[in-house]
């Protein structure tokens, strides 16, 4: 990724000043005419997933406000709903607290010719319920000793399978978290959650420097997202999806901007 000539993406290729406004943020005219070149990308992905029987599943994970909704979204906007579709699941019932803890996921995993994006996944006990108390150390650590195990045999079984992670300042998650609070469209999104977690955002931190420390592995390596610019991070996201299949129509060669997107390098 480090050997990549990043003077080919648009970004540097164009003039400056038609493609980033004064705040260093993509400019939306140039954000969506490359989206929807992007977009058509996937649709032929997507043909060639389905032709092939292939199976694709991709996590999204970061802080509240990172942007997972909206790069899941863009994704999926002009994919066929019946073979590509996102999973965002609520908190475990009574029933599934008693179960194994990956359990509950698994029946949401892509059959042949299907594309799977989770909105969050397994990977909340790495997060959410490590810093915040829902689960007992045990069961903190039993996950971080299964998960890479379950994770080879998802891809031993042929499941094309990614991990991002959002990542965001704490001024920006601040920044989203009161713009939320006043936009009415928004406002189901904010929960006293949110803010807790934005209190606890270096304790997110740790955590999820652990979490990488224990489960990006050479076949399942997680990628970090620079997601301060939403619109500069889906059209990378979706770069990047794109960088790992050799698709039928393919125009061009498509990679992710190794300034925005970073895989993380296994730790022994």
């Amino acid at each position: 990724m480090h050997h990549l000539d990043i003077s080919k993406l648009p970004e540097y290729s164009l003039p400056k000043n038609k493609v980033f406004n004064k705040k260093g943020r993509l400019k939306k005219k140039f954000y969506e005419k490359e989206l929807l070149k992007l977009q058509i990308e996937l649709v032929k992905l997507q043909t060639w997933i389905r032709n092939n029987n292939k199976r694709m599943l991709s996590i999204f994970e970061g802080m509240d406000t990172a942007g997972k909704d909206g790069t899941i979204k863009r994704i999926l906007e002009h994919l066929n709903p019946r073979f590509a579709r996102s999973v965002a699941l609520d908190k475990p019932s009574d029933r599934e607290k008693t179960q194994w803890y990956f359990q509950r996921y698994v029946p949401h995993f892509p059959a042949g010719g299907e594309m799977v994006f989770f909105n969050r996944s397994w990977y909340n006990r790495a997060g959410v319920e490590r810093v915040m108390g829902f689960c007992t150390r045990e069961e903190y650590l039993k996950f971080m000793r299964q998960c890479p195990k379950f994770e080879e045999l998802l891809i031993d079984d042929g499941i094309k399978f990614f991990k991002y992670y959002l990542d965001i300042t704490k001024e920006e998650m601040y920044r989203r978290l009161k713009s939320r609070e006043k936009d009415p469209l928004k406002k189901w999104k904010l929960s006293p959650l949110d803010w807790k977690s934005y209190e606890h955002y270096e304790d997110y931190q740790k955590a999820k420097e652990d979490m990488f420390a224990a489960t990006s592995t050479p076949y399942a390596p997680w990628v970090i997202v620079d997601a301060n610019d939403k619109k500069r991070a889906r059209l990378n996201i979706i770069r990047d999806i794109l960088s790992q299949f050799d698709y039928d129509g393919k125009e061009g060669d498509y990679f992710a901007d190794p300034n925005i997107v970073k895989v993380v390098t296994h730790i022994e």
